[in-house]
């Protein structure tokens, strides 16, 4: 039987996006499904008392840049090159996991995260803007008004938050977060096994 691994994902995360890209190689690799989950990174930040690398470092001596380092050695390694770190980061992206679920319930969560993916980290907009949303929702060819009007429907904020919650519970503490059963792997640089284990 074919193994499904979940990835609990928000867009905030530059390194969500750096995942999403060799995400797509493994599927294909592996004949696997991988489930992506919306959930608030902000959210489990507050309930796990984690804190962003670039606030968690500040002030560690060669730290953040070593960081900077690694996440270009990634890139270079699985050959991603659209990548580009948003001037407006870290962006709150409350409206537009929202509106993930939103579009997990009309069917095309899938194309959805490919184009919100692209831009918040290819042709990075101030995605916390409501203005700004909706003109980038437009351009994706997306019924922008109704993913605006799905942002304020309360059993897609219960969604949201159930879905945070649930990711907590399971042991996540930050993104990007990935399960194959209860087995949990976090970090992008985690991804070589969980390719491995699919492969068992």
């Amino acid at each position: 039987m074919t193994k499904e691994v979940d990835f609990y994902f928000d867009f905030a995360s530059p390194n969500a996006y750096l995942s999403h890209q060799v995400v797509k190689e493994i599927e294909e690799r592996t004949g696997t499904n991988f489930n992506y989950i919306p959930v608030l990174l902000g959210g489990i930040f507050k309930t796990t008392n984690n804190k962003p690398p670039m606030e968690q470092f500040f002030g560690v001596l060669n730290k953040n840049e070593y960081q900077a380092l690694e996440m270009k050695r990634f890139q270079e390694r699985h050959g991603i090159n659209k990548f580009n770190m948003n001037p407006h980061f870290p962006v709150i992206t409350l409206q537009v996991m929202r509106a993930a679920i939103g579009a997990q319930k009309d069917g095309y969560l899938d194309r959805y995260i490919e184009e919100v993916l692209k831009h918040m980290w290819e042709e990075p907009k101030k995605m916390d803007d409501p203005e700004v949303i909706h003109k980038a929702f437009t351009e994706s060819g997306f019924d922008a008004d109704r993913l605006l009007e799905q942002m304020q429907d309360p059993e897609i904020k219960a969604e949201l938050i159930s879905n945070t919650e649930e990711a907590v519970k399971r042991g996540t503490f930050g993104i990007p977060t990935f399960f194959i059963g209860e087995e949990m792997y976090f970090g992008k640089d985690t991804l070589w096994q969980v390719e491995e284990a699919l492969s068992e």
